[in-house]
């Protein structure tokens, strides 16, 4: 399903130039507890205020459509609450051309719900589209932009969707999520630190720098090889927590990306 909705052109935030100037790293450790530590950032980088990108960060539940669920549909991504102007802005920041975005399905397979996941460029033209093949169980899921697809430009903002519709047999508005995700660069002192970095280090790089995707996605894909890590289920905790979303944290990450 195609939707058009606005989309933020403008960024005068924290981002001057297509290289962005981050905070100096500190040495890494190669302790364990060092690597993990104060990890997360006070507040993630806020969306320009000019031009705020809006979003929708919880699919609330339509009636006589989905099966109910607590917690519902819920992107993982950072967002802020403006309460004047009554918008929820969803915004992350990425490194990479084919970045990794996840979210937490509260349906599994058997429900038989159509569900898509829809990226648009700054013109509001749907530039990928896929059909989403739901989980065996909820969960959390993985969903990745493919290389032979599309590559993600520096300094440019895309806006994303996951719908699910649950009523196939009569026309229906969607269960949706959406938010606005923006690539940009590392400085050249920080991207030499992460091809040294072990994976663990790289999420803590990441998270104290402010780059939302990369931190989850390295994180993630720790939890997945070690599932029975307590450290690690902590810091995955922590990390959704520090973006007010404590509900989803102990939802199991299944397995793979879609």
């Amino acid at each position: 399903m195609k939707l058009f909705l606005a989309l933020a052109l403008s960024y005068t935030g924290f981002v001057a130039s297509q290289t962005l100037v981050l905070a100096t790293p500190a040495p890494l450790s190669s302790a364990r507890s060092t690597a993990i530590a104060q990890t997360a950032p006070s507040s993630w980088p806020q969306p320009p205020s000019d031009d705020p990108p809006g979003g929708r960060v919880r699919g609330g539940a339509r009636r006589d459509t989905c099966s109910s669920a607590n917690p519902t549909l819920t992107a993982l991504v950072p967002f802020t609450e403006d309460v004047s102007k009554r918008v929820t802005n969803v915004w992350g920041l990425t490194t990479e051309t084919n970045p990794t975005l996840w979210f937490y399905v509260p349906y599994a397979n058997n429900s038989a719900y159509a569900t898509e996941f829809v990226l648009q460029d700054q013109q509001r033209n749907p530039i990928y589209q896929k059909a989403i093949v739901l989980p065996e169980r909820p969960g959390v899921i993985g969903i990745s932009l493919p290389a032979n697809a599309l590559q993600l430009t520096v300094d440019k903002q895309y806006r994303w969707f996951l719908n699910v519709n649950c009523k196939q047999q009569q026309p229906s508005p969607p269960i949706y999520v959406e938010g606005v995700i923006k690539r940009v660069n590392l400085n050249q002192a920080i991207t030499k630190q992460l091809k040294t970095a072990t994976p663990l280090q790289q999420f803590a790089i990441y998270a104290q720098n402010g780059i939302w995707h990369e931190a989850l996605t390295t994180l993630a894909q720790l939890r997945q090889k070690n599932p029975q890590d307590e450290a690690l289920e902590a810091e995955w905790r922590k990390l959704l927590t520090s973006i007010s979303l404590d509900d989803v944290a102990t939802k199991p990450i299944l397995p793979g990306k879609l």
